[in-house]
């Protein structure tokens, strides 16, 4: 009987890939994607290699299953979004629900950042530009002119410039975290209030 019907194996395995997925990223990040191999993270997490290929056969496995535990939340936050009624506080939830699904991405989008030949070799890269487009369109009023729809784009992208530039600033994490957050919930404000006359 493969999984017990509390689920316990599934969870166990689960746990596995997740620990895999995190050491693989700290040794992206330590040595670079390209000089990393899977025997080196089968050595990092005291596992055999055939452990490790029950899992990911391969390092762009390991990369893309990362890319798809970001996109996930993204996902799930355009669906909900495209249900909501375009109002302020969708848009303003939206950026918050955001925020929060970034706090923990950081070390990927260093990633990203570092590793841009590889994230358009597996094409992780457009999947991440869809769900970026996906949350735009739902930011943006329609009849909104180019200066809110900058507005309304900048929000996503001060959430982005702030896990970089704040980071080596002073100060404790979280409260950088709501300084930045406070900055794109104000950029959405003043896109939606002047597309609508501020009614």
């Amino acid at each position: 009987m493969g999984v017990t019907m509390d689920g316990t194996k599934q969870q166990r395995r689960g746990n596995t890939r997740q620990r895999i997925q995190d050491v693989a990223l700290e040794l992206f990040a330590e040595q670079g994607y390209e000089k990393t191999s899977l025997r080196e993270i089968a050595e990092r997490l005291d596992v055999t290699k055939a452990a490790l290929y029950y899992h990911f056969k391969t390092k762009e496995e390991i990369t893309v299953s990362l890319f798809d535990g970001l996109t996930k939340p993204m996902e799930d936050l355009i669906e909900w979004g495209r249900q909501q009624p375009n109002t302020l506080e969708t848009k303003q939830e939206i950026i918050r629900r955001y925020s929060t699904a970034l706090a923990g991405a950081e070390p990927l989008f260093r990633f990203m950042q570092e590793n841009q030949a590889t994230v358009r070799e597996l094409r992780i890269g457009e999947t991440f530009k869809d769900r970026m487009r996906g949350l735009r369109d739902i930011l943006i009023d329609p009849d909104a002119d180019l200066v809110d729809q900058a507005r309304s784009v900048s929000a996503m992208f001060t959430m982005h410039a702030g896990m970089f530039v704040m980071q080596d600033l002073e100060g404790d994490p979280e409260k950088k975290r709501e300084a930045v957050l406070e900055v794109a919930l104000d950029l959405v404000r003043q896109a939606h209030e002047h597309a609508r006359g501020k009614d």
